[in-house]
């Protein structure tokens, strides 16, 4: 089964981590958009694995090949369609997982739900591969809405506990939001990305892993996106964002914090911007009862430490009905979080035009 999403998009996700391709189609997007292709390129570069030590070694050039939807350059109104093609597998790396699962993977659930016929090579259809395809659509709908002056972009916030500074959310530039895309370490403050280079290189001696925080905001975006209760922006979003394998949590603004806060704390209070309403803090995320209110809107995704660890583990043989030791083989990233960066701007570009084009559908309904 793919995976898909249903809005004035469909986008539907296909494929397996060592099958012959991965792809992605969708449906809904309108005729005469311009794709810079070099511009998607790099977008899912920052994506691709091999890229640096905190990577894994597996190397794959992610270059889309587009079936349908574009003609010239342009979306055309058929449905789009795009595939990247798996070169760089190493498939008997994985034989052992139908018996003895992977603590932390989708071994285990995987093999009861398919009854031993899923493909395990690579993580099969549960692999953070498929975050390729996802960033294809993703990266199309980043360079739609940003000729609409609304931008999308994220930096690592945390790997290991050691923080990246926060965006501002009250005054987020686009240079702040924008500038970690363009290194090759997406964080804000560099010495605190050395930081973090290090603790991933240290667990990586220590045979480990380490899992992060993705910190993600949209500047630019109108009042009035989104519904109340369950087509709220943040249902949106976070419906998006756990596409992404490894993301085990997400909160908008001050999020669990506001938990510790009193109310006269927590509300950010309204004032006239000339003819705009502002509000001088931004503990709401630039959401109210589900609803874009012109403010940045932020959120956090957290993100696991990669399960496939070298270290020995804990784990059962499902045949032999016994408790066991697994020593994982294949490459595998020692921390997830900085590939996973433009996965999370993907998803939110996403759910954003997905929104935008739901309203302006409704503008022209008499």
């Amino acid at each position: 089964m793919s995976s898909i999403y249903h809005g004035q998009l469909t986008v539907s996700i296909f494929g397996q981590s060592h099958a012959p391709a991965i792809g992605v189609t969708v449906d809904g997007l309108p005729a005469g958009e311009a794709v810079d292709l070099e511009e998607l390129q790099a977008f899912l570069s920052r994506r691709a694995p091999g890229t640096g030590a905190w990577s894994t070694t597996r190397k794959e050039a992610d270059r889309p090949e587009f079936l349908s939807g574009l003609d010239k350059g342009r979306t055309c109104g058929a449905p789009l369609a795009a595939v990247i093609r798996n070169t760089n597998t190493r498939s008997k790396d994985y034989e052992n997982l139908r018996d003895i699962p992977r603590p932390g993977h989708a071994d285990f659930t995987a093999q009861v739900k398919y009854g031993g016929f899923q493909d395990v090579a690579g993580g099969g259809h549960f692999s953070g591969r498929l975050t390729a395809p996802l960033c294809i659509a993703g990266g199309i709908c980043k360079q739609i809405l940003a000729r609409r002056g609304i931008y999308v972009g994220a930096h690592i916030a945390a790997i290991g506990g050691i923080p990246d500074r926060d965006y501002d959310p009250v005054d987020l530039s686009r240079e702040d939001l924008l500038a970690p895309a363009g290194k090759p370490f997406p964080v804000l403050d560099d010495g605190a990305g050395e930081r973090m280079q290090a603790a991933i290189a240290r667990a990586k001696e220590e045979l480990d892993s380490l899992g992060g925080i993705i910190q993600c905001g949209v500047i630019g975006l109108p009042v009035g996106l989104g519904d109340p209760m369950l087509d709220g922006m943040e249902n949106r979003i976070a419906r998006l964002i756990f596409a992404i394998p490894a993301v085990k949590g997400v909160d908008f603004g001050a999020g669990f914090a506001a938990a510790a806060l009193r109310g006269s704390q927590n509300n950010d209070p309204f004032y006239w911007d000339g003819d705009t309403v502002k509000t001088r803090t931004n503990h709401a995320g630039g959401i109210l009862g589900g609803i874009t209110n012109g403010m940045p809107l932020v959120f956090r995704a957290a993100v696991k430490p990669t399960p496939s660890i070298a270290r020995p583990q804990q784990s059962v043989s499902l045949s032999r009905r016994e408790d066991t030791i697994l020593e994982i083989h294949g490459r595998h990233d020692p921390c997830i979080v900085p590939r996973a960066v433009p996965c999370v701007e993907a998803a939110a570009a996403i759910a954003v035009y997905d929104a935008l084009l739901e309203q302006q559908e409704r503008s022209r309904q008499p």
